[in-house]
């Protein structure tokens, strides 16, 4: 009985909330309070897009995402390598264990792909470090170090 005042508190709250957009977009008139923004403004510092906060965490994204390159890459000791994973995957095929090596070799295609994602991570934040230096904000600025 729960379960059914759950559904019908949350469709009530939905209805609440779309009822004056219903009607609204019903009548064929757009909300007031909605001003029309200019594409050509330049946004200021800070504009929402959360690219102060992203120049701040930049240097330790980057730290974490050369530590799970290094564990992917590493040999077969390393645990979460590629290699590792190979080589648990061979022993599965020849115990004869083909559900254990088929849930393993899918999971080794994942962890491939993931190398190649993180690289492409690792450039796209190298360029972001970039246009945070020339701003003058994140890690290797004067407002981080001053906190």
């Amino acid at each position: 009985m729960h379960r059914g005042k759950s559904v019908l508190v949350a469709g009530a709250a939905t209805a609440a909330l779309l009822g004056p957009v219903g009607i609204a977009a019903a009548d064929g008139s757009a909300p007031a309070s909605a001003p029309a923004a200019s594409p050509s403004a330049k946004a200021p510092m800070g504009a929402g897009d959360g690219s102060r906060g992203l120049c701040k965490r930049a240097m330790r994204i980057d730290k974490r995402l050369d530590r799970a390159l290094r564990r992917l890459k590493g040999p077969a000791t390393v645990r979460g390598s590629v290699a590792r994973l190979t080589k648990r995957v061979e022993r599965a095929k020849k115990a004869g264990h083909t559900e254990a090596q088929t849930f393993l070799n899918h999971k080794l295609t994942f962890r491939r792909s993931l190398v190649p994602t993180l690289e492409q991570r690792q450039k796209d934040l190298s360029k972001v470090q970039k246009w945070c230096a020339a701003r003058g904000e994140g890690s290797g600025s004067g407002k981080e170090s001053a906190k």
